[in-house]
């Protein structure tokens, strides 16, 4: 299958509602350009040098909206609130405080989700649910960062039943955030090839797709 026919057929599967994130680790610019020929405008990337590069060459597609799904690091946050629209990784306070800090300086706040680890996952980054709470009052003060929902990307090696009961619990905790705080927590950033119907089925609003559109990626 195309490109262009595995969006059609994604398209079919999943709400109106629901933003499709189309994610360019290693795909190269012309299979973007047929994804982009094909509808998508949300474009995802999870490493700087590769992203700029390839902004560069799209440079002629000004509706890109471009989304940072990586680990950020401190040095590169300054880089990352320059050239993209959404950063889905604010994973911890001290990167949460220097993103409000720098993008004071920019005049179109960014569009933040909180990066959350609902399950253990010794490989993933991301807020645990005590501190998150806990750290609610300081985010509310941050107001050059438009802070839109959560994310959340799961430990491998679960089951059905596993991932669905985490995408909820994901939805659950956004649920308690605006009861107990001033938040606009909207968005939920939830769901990739494996696993985006579970999502959906979580009500997910964001879902970040790579090898089902492109497929394997080189390494």
């Amino acid at each position: 299958m195309t490109v262009t026919q595995r969006i059609n057929q994604i398209r079919q599967q999943i709400p109106s509602h629901v933003r499709l994130v189309a994610i360019t680790k290693q795909v190269s610019v012309e299979a973007m350009r047929e994804a982009y020929a094909a509808g998508i405008r949300d474009f995802g990337e999870n490493r700087l040098q590769e992203a700029l590069l390839k902004q560069e060459q799209l440079q002629d597609l000004p509706d890109i909206c471009w989304h940072f799904i990586g680990h950020l690091q401190a040095n590169k946050a300054k880089k990352i609130l320059e050239h993209f629209q959404w950063i889905h990784s604010v994973d911890d306070r001290a990167i949460a405080q220097r993103l409000n800090r720098l993008a004071a300086e920019l005049s179109h706040p960014p569009q933040v989700l909180l990066q959350v680890k609902i399950l253990p996952d010794p490989n993933k980054y991301g807020w645990q649910t005590p501190e998150l709470l806990e750290s609610l009052p300081e985010l509310e003060q941050y107001h050059h960062l438009q802070i839109q929902g959560l994310m959340t990307i799961l430990p491998l090696g679960l089951s059905d039943e596993q991932i669905l009961a985490a995408f909820k619990s994901t939805r659950e905790l956004a649920q308690k955030i605006k009861q107990k705080s001033n938040l606009p927590i909207e968005q939920l950033s939830m769901g990739m090839s494996n696993d985006y119907l579970l999502a959906i089925e979580a009500c997910a609003t964001i879902i970040r797709l790579g090898r089902i559109i492109f497929g394997e990626r080189i390494s």
